[in-house]
């Protein structure tokens, strides 16, 4: 894997929380690269380290000691600021709860995170794309109570994309789905990295929902333990 590809490099990542008088180690000194488009899927227990990694990768949570280099700048080395500036722009995050707005449509939903990026809620002619493509172009004056589980993970699938992302990061994102709109999901996310080339990392516990990811990291007592490679083709 070639510099120029590599989007992700972790070297030696480590987090320890501290609870009360104890320390509580959550990485102990992660390794991993994630090319340029590339589709992950990090699988674990509860407690492995997986969010806590996902929470370093989004800026979201500062890591202990090592390097986290996303898109060529360092997220150890970045000042709170900075790791703002990354998560409105060059990160988007997709969460098990969709966490929409209920006052508000779903186009306002999405615009809302234009807004807050860019300074304009207005949506460019390339998103509709991306809008055509996870189905929900004609749904977009409904307001969350009016959209089925799927639709709304969906339009907050739209709203981490608004702002064209180097990276989507999604966390157990089909956790409140029934079987039908969780395939769906798990299909637009392929979609999404297969027709656009986005760089997409996926939380999940669900096996069948790792099988639709290029790789697959194994996570256990804050290590990898284990990558699987899958052909996708």
């Amino acid at each position: 894997m070639s510099e120029a590809s590599t989007i992700i490099r972790i070297r030696d990542l480590k987090k320890v929380y501290h609870v009360g008088e104890v320390d509580v180690p959550a990485l102990r000194g992660v390794n991993l690269d994630v090319e340029r488009g590339e589709f992950l899927a990090v699988v674990g227990p509860s407690g492995s380290g997986k969010s806590t990694l996902f929470h370093i990768i989004g800026g979201l949570t500062p890591p202990t000691s090592g390097s986290v280099v996303v898109n060529g700048r360092d997220v150890a080395r970045m000042s709170d600021a900075e790791r703002t500036e990354m998560r409105k722009r060059e990160v988007g995050f997709v969460f098990q709860k969709y966490n929409l707005l209920p006052t508000l449509t779903a186009y306002d939903n999405i615009a809302i995170a234009r807004h807050i990026a860019r300074g304009s809620p207005e949506l460019d002619g390339d998103f509709r794309q991306i809008l055509e493509l996870l189905g929900i172009a004609h749904r977009l004056h409904h307001k969350p109570s009016a959209l089925s589980g799927g639709e709304q993970q969906r339009v907050a699938i739209a709203r981490a994309l608004v702002n064209h992302p180097a990276i989507l990061l999604a966390d157990e994102p089909t956790g409140n789905l029934d079987s039908r709109n969780s395939e769906a999901v798990l299909t637009l996310l392929r979609d999404l990295n297969k027709r656009l080339g986005q760089t997409i990392l996926m939380i999940t516990h669900n096996p069948e929902a790792a099988a639709y990811a290029d790789r697959i990291v194994h996570m256990r007592d804050g290590r990898i333990v284990e990558f699987d490679n899958l052909d996708q083709t």
